[in-house]
């Protein structure tokens, strides 16, 4: 039987940290949170590898677990602050934002599937987690009701220009993701300014894309 806690430690220990992610509070996240129960049975014993695991539950392919070094840089870079409000763009069964929520005020997270959204809701609920508001909704669309956002994340890649997730940043505010509208896939730091939004690469990746941020399909004659 797999120890998990210990698991977790090696991961924090001989992933995170050798990663160069020196935020303690990241850290110390991870060391907490049990990663197993964000899986289903069957894929519990793959918790502490540094994969991408796949949590739909349809089987289709669409919803994942990134993996724990991709998570934690992409949290270090978008340096979520105790009073910020967060969204975590397609949260699969919730440890992305469960993960952001240590680091900030308050998460909103989005969810195209609503066994999926249950799910979440129940892990977060069952460590004791409050200030995650899931919604159920198209992820490219993101959460404008609840907008603007200091921090937005996106738990996969985007082939596209997510533009509308742009509009719903606060000024100063940051976007992290993986962008895949060419190779290599990098992950991306967006920050929007009175007059434009900078992009700066922070480094490769290669992780699956969000359903809704796939590429528009080419018109053929």
């Amino acid at each position: 039987m797999t120890d998990f806690a210990r698991a977790r430690q090696n991961m924090v220990d001989g992933q995170i940290r050798p990663a160069s992610v020196t935020d303690w509070r990241i850290i110390d996240a991870m060391r907490v949170l049990p990663r197993e129960q964000f899986l289903p049975e069957a894929r519990r014993e793959l918790a502490y590898l540094d994969i991408d695991i796949d949590v739909d539950p349809k089987g289709a392919g669409r919803h994942f677990l990134l993996s724990p070094i991709g998570t934690a840089r992409m949290l270090q870079s978008a340096e979520v602050g105790e009073r910020d409000h967060a969204l975590v763009v397609g949260c699969a069964t919730g440890y992305f934002a469960a993960l952001t929520a240590k680091l900030a005020d308050r998460v909103t997270a989005t969810i195209d599937d609503e066994a999926l959204a249950q799910a979440a809701r129940a892990n977060l609920a069952r460590l004791g987690i409050d200030n995650v508001t899931f919604l159920v909704t198209e992820l490219g669309e993101g959460a404008p009701a609840t907008a603007p956002y200091d921090v937005i994340l996106l738990n996969g890649a985007t082939e596209r220009e997510p533009t509308k997730l742009y509009d719903q940043l606060k000024m100063g505010g940051r976007l992290v993701g993986v962008f895949a509208e060419g190779k290599p896939q990098r992950a991306t730091i967006v920050t929007r300014s009175p007059h434009d939004f900078g992009a700066r690469v922070l480094f490769d990746a290669s992780v699956p894309v969000l359903p809704g941020l796939q590429r528009e399909p080419e018109f053929v004659f």
